[in-house]
């Protein structure tokens, strides 16, 4: 299916760190000045590019489009939404020397066009199967590591507060420990923005050896974790700067994704999930009440 405009600037954002520099050039341009690509033939992108027509051509596939004159199409329809005041293509980094107002409102911006990102390229059909999947779950267990391991726990957490049973394995050595007892019906989780990280690939390949289903949340669909992932979600970030790295951005998406995810097993199991989740409000409701002071 061809991305739209809104979902076409948020697969250049997404693919091109993961692209050849002659492509990189394509798809910044693409990205920066919709309206101005919009009017140039393939030949004329390939001169402002630097590159050639070939790589504008494999550009435009590879981004979801058959060929360069449907996503000359898209960019008119992108350039059409920005003038009509949408959000620019691409925001301004964070400096080091950035009064705190301008780093807020920064901050803002990206948090909010990633969001959106991840929103307009997530594959629907693929977080709907990950749900079935999950809600017929004997067990769940969750693989992620530094930031994405604290999104690794989010879900845990989640699932757990629903009466699932779900865990997050933060350890390499305990996530392979306990992928080799998982069976077909169980679901095992990889969590990984550059879909490289070795601690994270291993346990979801043993599980995806032993029959489990697996999900890969990566913000590279290209990465080695996909090879083991019966369904792939693709998350966003925005752009990687000195003061900004992937760790941060990334994470706000994980977390979209996440919630997608536990919203839909919510929704399925609404019987029995609503009555556990009261529970453990009610469990926990004593520890957020301010206690009397004492004599």
């Amino acid at each position: 299916m061809r991305p739209g405009p809104t979902a076409l600037a948020a697969k250049v954002r997404t693919m091109a760190p993961s692209m050849t520099r002659s492509m990189q050039r394509v798809a910044e341009a693409v990205a920066g000045d919709p309206a101005g690509c919009a009017q140039l033939t393939v030949t004329g992108l390939a001169e402002r590019t630097g590159t050639s027509e070939a790589t504008v051509v494999r550009t435009s596939r590879l981004l979801g489009y058959p060929g360069y004159r449907d996503l000359r199409l898209a960019l008119a329809g992108l350039a059409a939404q920005q003038e009509s005041g949408a959000a620019p293509a691409v925001t301004a980094d964070i400096a080091v020397d950035d009064p705190m107002p301008d780093v807020v409102a920064k901050l803002a911006l990206d948090e909010q066009q990633t969001l959106a990102d991840t929103a307009a390229a997530l594959d629907v059909a693929q977080v709907e199967a990950a749900v079935a999947a999950m809600v017929s779950a004997r067990r769940v267990d969750v693989y992620g590591v530094g930031a994405s391991g604290l999104v690794s726990q989010d879900l845990a957490q989640k699932l757990l507060r629903i009466g699932m049973v779900a865990h997050s394995h933060a350890d390499p050595h305990l996530a392979v420990t306990n992928a080799v007892q998982m069976q077909a019906g169980d679901v095992a989780v990889a969590i990984t923005h550059s879909g490289r990280t070795v601690d994270v690939i291993e346990p979801l390949r043993v599980a995806f050896d032993q029959g489990a289903t697996t999900i890969a949340i990566t913000g590279r669909p290209d990465g080695e974790v996909a090879q083991y992932a019966d369904h792939v979600l693709t998350t966003s970030t925005a752009r990687e700067s000195e003061l900004r790295p992937a760790a941060m951005s990334s994470r706000t998406s994980q977390l979209l994704v996440v919630d997608c995810l536990f919203i839909g097993v919510a929704q399925r199991t609404y019987e029995t999930a609503a009555p556990a989740l009261s529970a453990s409000y009610e469990a926990l409701a004593h520890r957020h009440s301010p206690r009397p002071r004492g004599r």
